[in-house]
């Protein structure tokens, strides 16, 4: 058995769901063969069992036989032992196919997730990863799951048809002939419900999409009194996807049935004929038993041939969807001959702003629109969706350097950044930095850890929900301070905390970045009166440059916004 998750999920083919599904066989291979070589055991098993115990009868029973009836029925346990061996065996594999499809699944997602980083929302809706974590992978895991038992199915079906032939040509043809238009009768079905499970998973997407949207915004929906819209609007949603989910159900349902009817009718003619034959002398009474037996077996395989086709269909919608966002490309993509690497404690300038960064000093960013501020961050790290030449490093363009490079030299943390669940110690300083007290300080964050009685053991909710807002952007601080990159650019870190902690803060940033390069976007005066310098943007442009009081003594504009002075202020000189 293999151990999971799996130390490289490796490199998916995502061409279509077919090839996706066919390249998950080829990956667990063994397991699958496994699977399916004591599957076939299990199901041939069952298969001759009608034909050792009919021959007990005809040697044993009706010829008076003792010896005879002994030496079937110990064949006959044995049989029996095998069965319940190679269907235990059968079992676990079945599992163990289940589990690794579903790890891979939830590996390869994951690996895609973090390789997009911030193009991830841009590419694909948070309720496409939420359904393929809820409901896509285990449609894959069922599909790698049924196969063992399909592959016995088929085997036992053509050793019945031998069995049959050898007793009884006119049954062997009926089996032969018989099961496989049974199959095509369901044939017709399999298109529409494929569209139908297809347009439920769109649905379900959806959905998702919008419960993360008001759980995300539940409290800007209070204080706005928009519950109520949310919720007519979730309600109509789900209603939709329940509809489509019955559509589903009742083609399933139909199809379902047909997996007992159909089958039903046809042991029914197998019992039929065989009983014709036995009353005719054709055959002897242990092989109309045997026909019995045959005629009740033949059951699971015809069941097993339907579900396999129904959750074939299923694992390919889930595989369109999975294929989807394991085919989504990042924004930027690492030039094929990097340029040589720039020094360490480079000037980091963005031509489109006229924004020079000196290294070695705290910066701070001050502009009207919070939106504008945070495009600008996103820029200066890389993360914008669009990529330009701009942005340079030491007047190496960013573009230009790999990804990796630029992750690990340039650090961009916003106000939107969750913390990921699971212990605080690892959700904080995930690579075992070291750093983990000095940036608690830095971020005055003691007073969370206080509040905890197992500390930096404590466990941390799905995106930190369980800290406040405040408490949630100190820790996400912390984090981006732990990192210690050459240029740390912060999106308006202090804008959930109160006046004190923010004054704190701002200090001990200062101190804890000394000669190293940091950019704060902010408008906090208490932050800007912490920074070496201050660069003030209007229209996207560098408008003023100067220490905090150096600014408000001689930019107007730039005073009204950073402490909401009365606009009278504002000369047409000021502002020019």
């Amino acid at each position: 058995m293999r151990a999971l998750p799996l130390d490289d999920p490796g490199t998916a083919d995502v061409r279509s769901p077919g090839r996706f599904l066919w390249w998950m066989a080829k990956e667990q291979w063994a397991t699958l063969a496994g699977g399916m070589f004591f599957g076939i055991i299990w199901a041939s098993s069952q298969a001759v069992m009608p034909l050792v115990l009919g021959r007990a009868i005809d040697a044993g029973v009706t010829s008076r036989d003792g010896s005879a009836l002994v030496k079937y029925a110990g064949l006959m346990l044995l049989v029996g032992v095998v069965q319940a061996v190679s269907g235990i065996i059968r079992h676990r594999f079945a599992v163990s196919n289940w589990l690794i499809a579903a790890y891979r699944t939830v590996q390869l997602v994951g690996r895609k997730a973090v390789e997009l980083g911030m193009t991830l929302p841009r590419k694909v809706s948070t309720g496409e990863v939420v359904a393929i974590g809820t409901n896509d992978l285990g449609h894959i895991g069922q599909v790698m799951d049924v196969s063992a038992r399909f592959s016995g199915a088929v085997v036992s079906f053509l050793l019945v048809s031998v069995i049959l032939l050898q007793t009884s040509v006119t049954l062997g043809l009926v089996v032969l002939v018989g099961v496989p238009l049974l199959m095509l009768a369901v044939g017709p079905l399999l298109s529409p419900l494929q569209r139908r499970a297809a347009h439920q998973r769109e649905l379900m997407g959806d959905l998702s999409n919008t419960a993360t949207d008001i759980v995300s915004g539940l409290r800007v929906l209070r204080g706005i009194g928009g519950e109520q819209v949310f919720h007519d609007r979730y309600r109509r949603e789900s209603q939709a996807t329940r509809r489509a989910g019955v559509a589903v159900a009742r083609l399933q349902s139909v199809l379902d049935g047909l997996q007992v009817f159909l089958p039903g009718i046809f042991v029914v003619i197998v019992v039929w004929l065989g009983a014709r034959f036995a009353v005719a002398g054709t055959i002897t009474p242990g092989e109309l038993v045997a026909f019995y037996g045959y005629a009740a077996f033949l059951l699971i395989p015809l069941r097993t041939a339907t579900e396999y086709a129904s959750k074939i269909i299923r694992a390919r919608v889930a595989a369109r969807r999975i294929c989807r966002v394991l085919a989504a490309s990042p924004d930027y993509v690492d030039p094929a001959t990097p340029a040589p690497s720039p020094p360490a404690g480079s000037v980091l300038a963005d031509a489109r702003t006229g924004l020079h960064v000196e290294p070695g000093r705290l910066t701070a960013i001050v502009v009207e629109q919070p939106e504008a501020a945070a495009a600008l961050a996103d820029r200066l790290g890389m993360c914008a969706e669009q990529t330009d030449e701009d942005v340079t490093y030491g007047g190496v363009p960013l573009t230009r350097l790999t990804t990796a490079e630029v992750r690990r030299r340039i650090v961009v943390s916003d106000s939107g950044a969750a913390l990921f669940a699971g212990p605080l110690a690892r959700a904080l300083d995930p690579f075992g930095r070291g750093r983990l007290d000095q940036a608690i300080r830095t971020a005055d964050a003691e007073d969370v850890l206080d509040a905890l009685p197992e500390r930096l053991d404590a466990v941390v909710t799905e995106r930190g929900r369980s800290f406040s807002g405040g408490q949630r952007q100190r820790l996400v601080l912390a984090r981006a301070l732990v990192a210690d990159p050459e240029v740390l650019v912060l999106v308006e870190p202090t804008s959930a905390v109160d006046a004190h902690t923010e004054a704190r803060i701002a200090s001990r940033l200062r101190e804890h970045r000394a000669a190293r390069t940091t950019v704060v976007t902010t408008t906090s005066p208490l932050v800007l009166a912490a920074a070496d310098v201050v660069v003030y943007l209007r229209d996207d442009r560098v408008a003023a440059t100067g220490t905090h009081t150096d600014l408000l003594e001689r930019v107007p504009e730039y005073r009204w916004l950073v402490t909401r002075e009365a606009g009278s202020d504002l000369t047409a000189e000021g502002i020019r």
